[in-house]
């Protein structure tokens, strides 16, 4: 797929303004669950206090995942990356684990509205991946070397 100069600016403002989206977001979960988190979870029984922590990694998990791949995307916009660094970086959104609805539930309304935006910024940032034109690999910088030393001998 070719983009012209109109579609890249457009995707390269969705990127920037997902960025300041996944930022804010982070800020956000950071602080919940390093004060307003650690109150709920008191009010919490035992299983529902794991189940927030575990939430809470997942949610930094996602958010992590997400602001990688647009940095990434930024810096190929911005050409702080060589096209060889571009072609050789995986500009894949990493994996992370979706939350289970039935374990969220008895959460903290607070806790649950991060873990629900985390989750929708994800699936968003998914999608973008998903329509991005990505080069196939090069072959790897090993192999071109052993393929040069071949050819010498």
């Amino acid at each position: 797929m070719n983009e012209g100069p109109r579609e890249i600016r457009l995707r390269g403002r969705l990127v920037n303004s997902l960025y300041t989206e996944a930022m804010l977001l982070a800020d956000e979960a950071r602080g919940y669950f390093e004060h307003q988190g650690r109150e709920d979870r008191l009010a919490l029984d035992p299983l529902a206090r794991v189940t927030l922590s575990c939430e809470s990694l997942k949610v930094t998990t996602r958010l992590m995942h997400v602001l990688a791949w647009l940095l990434t995307e930024r810096a190929i916009e911005l050409g702080q990356m060589s096209d060889e660094e571009a072609a050789a970086s995986t500009r894949r959104l990493g994996d992370a684990a979706a939350s289970d609805a039935a374990s969220v539930a008895g959460l903290p309304q607070a806790s649950i509205a991060l873990i629900d935006a985390s989750q929708d910024l994800y699936a968003r940032v998914r999608r973008l991946e998903v329509e991005a034109p990505v080069e196939e690999p090069t072959a790897s910088p090993a192999l071109s070397l052993l393929d040069r030393l071949e050819r010498a001998f």
